[in-house]
């Protein structure tokens, strides 16, 4: 279990955010994407690219390097700067990486990013998971890594196929009001059945979408805007270890949660927005229990009662910017009429979650 983290003192912010639109064939370099939401983003922080003196992003090989943004921005000096390894795991975490250096000291202004051609490019289910002797055996990449772990979670909990498509059809509910969703059409529960499966139990719109699009932040020591107030990573042996794994199905959320509640003064009763990392919707239920937000999933989710999770549609119905783009959502909210947003991310049993608050 990791280590409680040191508590932030609240001076990052996120003042700003930039998405591009999300599609399935964007005809645009991923730096294109990069550069267009890094600049939405400082003019809805109300600064120029001029005013960044740090940079950060996160990929898999398959995007623009931060060094080569900095240039596009006509960026003449540039401080602190990296390209992290890593997918849906950095989703929450680089937030912390910001607000590090803010507290830190070494930086005031720091953009951060993610742009990937995720259908027309490279895409994620290419991308080779675990040991070479694993992917030998069929785990040929993320889904039947997390379908074998689903089915044990489905055994273990007594959920079924109807929870399931609960999780799927609330987020196509939630993303019928928002215009940058890729997928706004209702999914009765007969579509759902009828969907074809990728890899038992997981039907093809129980994954997340593969997404051509780009999405920037704005993290500041000197702006307004939501708080960053706790971040936690860390993870240990779970579906992405399966050969050291007692419990296939614990996911990050099973050893990052206590350390996040034990970082802030801050209660599970107090979050009003959850911004969860969705690439399966078996996931859902799980992190929902593991971070203390719902007892017992079964009723919780056949009564629509997390109708407040992704407000947006989340990975499944909005998009996939490796989860970034729930970061841009929950400060929409935040800047509304929430208070506390937790957000997610991971890649298996290792991943991150923060929790801002609403400025002040």
């Amino acid at each position: 279990m990791p280590r409680n983290p040191t508590p932030f003192t609240g001076q990052a912010a996120v003042a700003g955010i930039g998405m591009t639109a999300l599609t399935r064939a964007s005809g645009r370099t991923e730096e294109d994407l990069a550069v267009a939401a890094c600049r939405a983003a400082c003019a809805d922080a109300g600064i120029e690219p001029r005013d960044v003196d740090a940079i950060l992003s996160y990929h898999l090989g398959d995007s623009a390097p931060v060094i080569q943004v900095a240039r596009a921005l006509d960026l003449d000096h540039l401080g602190w700067h990296n390209d992290i390894a890593g997918g849906g795991t950095q989703t929450a975490s680089i937030l912390g990486d910001a607000a590090l250096l803010i507290q830190a000291g070494l930086a005031r202004n720091i953009l951060v990013y993610r742009a990937l051609n995720g259908r027309s490019g490279q895409r994620v289910n290419r991308l080779p998971t675990g040991p070479p002797d694993a992917r030998r055996h069929g785990m040929a990449g993320p889904v039947p890594m997390f379908a074998l772990a689903a089915t044990r979670y489905l055994h273990d909990t007594g959920l079924t196929e109807r929870h399931l498509h609960a999780v799927v059809a609330q987020s196509r509910t939630n993303a019928a009001t928002n215009p940058r969703a890729l997928r706004r059409d209702p999914l009765p529960l007969s579509d759902y059945l009828a969907a074809p499966y990728v890899c038992t139990p997981l039907r093809t719109v129980d994954c997340c979408q593969e997404t051509d699009g780009a999405c920037a932040l704005v993290v500041s020591g000197v702006l307004d805007g939501p708080r960053v107030r706790a971040v936690a990573r860390g993870g240990g042996p779970g579906c992405s270890a399966m050969d050291r794994a007692a419990d296939v199905s614990a996911i990050f959320s099973s050893y990052v949660a206590p350390a996040l509640w034990g970082s802030t003064h801050l209660k599970p009763v107090d979050v009003d927005t959850a911004l969860l990392y969705d690439a399966y919707s078996w996931l859902v239920p799980r992190q929902l229990t593991d971070f203390g937000l719902a007892d017992d999933p079964g009723p919780y989710l056949l009564e629509r009662r997390h109708d407040w999770v992704n407000r947006h549609g989340g990975l499944l119905s909005e998009g996939y910017v490796h989860g970034l783009n729930n970061v841009a959502q929950a400060v929409r909210e935040l800047r509304q009429d929430r208070e506390v947003a937790l957000i997610t991310g991971f890649g298996g049993s290792y991943g991150s979650a923060a929790l801002l608050t609403a400025d002040g």
